[in-house]
């Protein structure tokens, strides 16, 4: 769900449809010129920390809203990743992206609970081990710090608690209807607020698609860990042909290094993407032929790639690997079932789900790899706390726009092939030899064309 800005027992359903109804409408405060971004203003909008109301306190959310407030299509809610990223400051450089949106709506843009500037949770173990990465494995001390820091709010950084301000944004905005757009775990949080506001959106536009309905089998990263086979290959038969499987030398270079290593391995693939989307391009190290060399026996060229794209560092103000933790681990769901699951439960039934895996299911990987990674190993240290909702409901029937790259790695084809099933009035747009996010990465135009149009 990484997304680099060039900058999962239930909730009960009446709190999934209407949690942000029992609070009173509040209106965004100390308004003034967003710094650096000129045409945006910026102002806080302060939302109940917990909307069910179990728990007292408050949030002070920064918002970035377009000056055009007499837009002609109204406003769209755009929705960044991670979950980690803020938002206000990004409004400048997406708009700038997407102008011929921009003309016609007014963007707005929040610090989603737990990011940016004024509220970013800072765990400095997370933050320094994994950063930005889905993929790697934190120390067991790290995670239970952030944990620790978080205390009783640790279950109060998902998705129902987000959806549940983006209805109090939309309130304070005055508005009955808006467009809402979500790249990587954007998606995840656009189609989550339309399936429970479904008379509050009037479009919807998901990039680089994360599915709204979670199982374990994603949560182990299995349609990922198998679609690098597809996209290495798809890559390799761009002239010159490779004249060779890059996807059985992954296989081969995976079971002949560590279960570590292999997660490294698969990390470092997910963030080269970033780079080079041909995975062939010898100034960004040439990642097919990295892999080569290394099953021939030559591994220098894949070490330097793990090294130059090791995870971890991260500016929080840019991307909190606190929040992160704190949303996904209440979000998904696991081997173990969800986040209100005894502890006692969990590291057995990773075992267990290891031992069950087929060789198919993860391949060019191994199920070591699928059970070790981010997701499984952070999320069973996480404490016993309520469950996010997870809805299998289909999105509204509104009209939905799915964009997503061939060879994306993050959130890989299969996802947005897996919730297109689920948009009765969705159209998925594949975007050729592009990877992660469209609106904000794409190379070419075909992608943002295909949303101008949807949108116009």
């Amino acid at each position: 769900m990484r997304l680099k800005f060039l900058l999962v027992t239930t909730l009960a359903a009446s709190f999934v449809t209407t949690g942000a109804a029992s609070a009173a409408p509040t209106a965004l405060a100390d308004a003034h010129p967003c710094a650096g971004q000129p045409g945006f203003t910026c102002s806080t909008l302060k939302v109940p920390l917990d909307h069910t109301g179990r728990v007292p306190g408050s949030l002070d959310l920064q918002v970035a809203t377009g000056d055009n407030t007499d837009a002609p299509k109204g406003v769209l809610l755009f929705l960044t990743g991670g979950p980690g990223q803020p938002g206000a400051s990004a409004i400048k450089g997406i708009t700038s992206r997407l102008p011929e949106v921009a003309k016609d709506y007014r963007f707005v843009m929040i610090d989603q609970r737990g990011t940016g500037e004024f509220g970013a949770i800072k765990c400095p173990g997370l933050q320094a081990q994994v950063g930005s990465s889905d993929i790697i494995t934190a120390t067991p001390e790290a995670v239970d710090e952030c944990s620790g820091l978080l205390g009783k709010a640790a279950g109060l950084y998902n998705t129902d608690q987000n959806v549940a301000d983006f209805d109090q944004l939309r309130q304070a905005l005055g508005v009955e209807k808006m467009v809402v757009d979500g790249v990587s775990y954007g998606s995840f949080s656009a189609a989550r607020y339309a399936v429970a506001h479904p008379d509050r959106v009037s479009k919807v536009v998901l990039d680089s698609v994360l599915p709204h309905h979670q199982s374990a089998a994603d949560t182990l990263y299995l349609k990922g860990l198998r679609a690098q086979a597809r996209v290495l290959r798809d890559a390799c038969t761009v002239a010159p042909a490779c004249g060779f499987d890059p996807a059985d030398d992954l296989a081969t270079v995976v079971r002949n290094s560590s279960t570590a290593d292999g997660v490294r391995i698969f990390d470092m693939i997910v963030s080269y993407e970033f780079a080079d989307p041909t995975y062939r391009d010898a100034d960004a190290g040439d990642l097919i032929g990295s892999l080569h060399q290394a099953r021939a026996g030559d591994r220098s060229k894949l070490d330097a790639l793990l090294d130059g794209y090791k995870p971890g560092g991260d500016n929080v103000l840019k991307y909190s690997a606190g929040l992160h933790a704190a949303t996904v681990c209440t979000d998904l769901r696991f081997p173990w079932g969800d986040s209100g699951s005894p502890s006692w439960l969990r590291q057995p039934s990773i075992g267990l789900t290891e031992h069950l895996l087929p060789s198919s299911a993860t391949w060019p990987y191994t199920a070591k790899v699928a059970v070790n990674q981010y997701f499984i190993q952070t999320c069973a240290r996480w404490p016993r706390v309520r469950p996010a909702s997870n809805p299998a409901a289909e999105l509204p029937n509104v009209p939905v726009l799915l964009l997503n790259g061939d060879r994306d790695l993050s959130t890989p084809l299969e996802w947005a092939q897996q919730e297109a099933a689920a948009a009765p009035n969705g159209k998925l747009v594949v975007v050729k030899g592009a990877s992660h996010s469209i609106q904000n990465r794409e190379r070419g135009h075909a992608g943002r064309d295909a949303l101008i149009d949807f949108l116009g």
